[in-house]
């Protein structure tokens, strides 16, 4: 293994960014034109990409709105961007979803309605059901956030006090057909969980969401509670004749990002494996097992001899106690590195696939076998910054943050553990 591992490791995450490029997923899944009009919806960090691609190779005429996230609008001739707030909403989110909804009122069985959707639309369509107010949409979201929910579970409160996801847009587009092209960003893949589903039925309950909102102890505001005591933030169900219409396509996952960074690693040498492409869990946790999977790579060489890369993806997540400046996968890379304790030859990088993880606008970062002495040498205990949840501020302080500005796609964290010749 010649290669320089920061460098292969850069390579591989900038790989699988790459294969979840909307340019390159958008084409072979676009529908026929219809004897009507056409419509292009969506939401998410990677919507206005999508929303271009599309543009560029759609044969007929067109028209929409889609609405991303600040700073990951390009431009478009027949589609209206709109940006918002993530993963906090704001007004804007409010109003872009208010437009959507009334967009697609009217439509004929002879439409067809094009819906854009990636990771992130669940804060970007805060649109709230009866009763609740931007406002309690806004205090929700930073307490789910901070719970340690999993985002399977965040999207499920998120459908019930909304009245525009949990199949509820597409609801709205009947009679019109709906093509759904979807990017996913959650573990496994479910439709009804990337962007909490707005043009998807939903098989969860009011009750599935009061029972997570009582797992995590979170205060609802009133209206909330209300609205989902009462059973009325119902979403729609499996079935419903007014979803009859719609079809949905997988264009990139988290798989197929994983697989684009076994290849460049294969490229240069280095045997991948991938551990999964869903992994779940406190991120410091997560960081310890595949710590210890890598130290028997290392030492014994299983289950996969070096020089060898350790390949994962999903969303993890992190209940925040500290006062630092965080975000999952920082906090993964700061307890993998405490757990390797320097372990010679294991290089890593942990990043999720929009450039942003947590609140800030840094993708991840690195760590190498002098991560720890050199954090101790800069007056940054690593234990101490785990505890403060201070992954960003640990990682700049050593100059090793992954900073990628935004990369317009979504397939959610990226993990790769680099383990050299014994």
């Amino acid at each position: 293994m010649a290669t320089d591992p920061r460098a292969l490791l850069a390579d591989m995450f900038a790989a699988a960014v790459n294969a979840a490029q909307p340019e390159h997923c958008i084409p072979r899944f676009l529908p026929a034109p219809p004897s009507g009009q056409t419509l292009v919806i969506g939401a998410g960090k990677a919507s206005a990409a999508m929303a271009q691609a599309l543009e560029q190779h759609w044969p007929g005429e067109l028209s929409g709105l889609v609405v991303t996230r600040y700073g990951y609008a390009v431009p478009c001739e027949r589609i209206e961007i709109v940006e918002a707030a993530h993963p906090v909403p704001d007004a804007a989110g409010l109003a872009a979803a208010g437009r959507l909804l009334e967009r697609v009122r009217g439509l004929t069985a002879d439409d067809l309605v094009i819906c854009l959707i990636s990771g992130g639309g669940s804060a970007l369509l805060p649109l709230p059901g009866e009763g609740v107010t931007l406002e309690d949409k806004q205090v929700i979201s930073r307490a789910l956030l901070k719970s340690g929910a999993t985002i399977s579970e965040m999207n499920c409160v998120r459908r019930h006090l909304s009245a525009i996801k949990g199949g509820r847009l597409a609801a709205a587009c009947h009679p019109a057909r709906v093509v759904n092209l979807l990017i996913s960003d959650v573990p496994g893949d479910n439709p009804m969980d990337i962007a909490s589903g707005p043009t998807v039925a939903d098989s969860t309950s009011c009750a599935d969401a009061l029972a997570i909102i009582r797992r995590y102890g979170i205060a609802l505001p009133a209206g909330a509670q209300t609205l989902l005591d009462s059973g009325r933030g119902e979403t729609v169900k499996p079935g419903d004749a007014r979803l009859a219409g719609v079809s949905t396509h997988l264009i990139a996952t988290p798989q197929m990002a994983l697989e684009a960074a076994a290849a460049v690693a294969r490229a240069a040498g280095v045997r991948p494996m991938i551990l999964g492409d869903s992994i779940e869990g406190e991120a410091r946790d997560v960081g310890k097992v595949h710590a210890g999977i890598a130290l028997q790579v290392r030492h014994h060489g299983q289950p996969i001899a070096p020089p060898c890369v350790l390949l994962s993806g999903g969303e993890t997540t992190v209940t925040v106690r500290g006062t630092g400046r965080g975000g999952r996968n920082v906090e993964f890379l700061l307890s993998l590195a405490v757990a390797l304790n320097g372990a010679q030859g294991v290089h890593a990088v942990a990043g999720d696939t929009d450039g942003v993880d947590g609140l800030e606008e840094i993708a991840g970062a690195f760590i190498d076998p002098d991560t720890l002495t050199r954090a101790w040498a800069a007056g940054r205990p690593p234990r101490d910054s785990l505890d403060n949840n201070d992954g960003h501020g640990f990682f700049e302080a050593l100059g090793d943050a992954l900073v990628t500005g935004p990369t317009r796609t979504n397939v959610n964290d990226f993990r790769a553990i680099l383990i050299g010749p014994a």
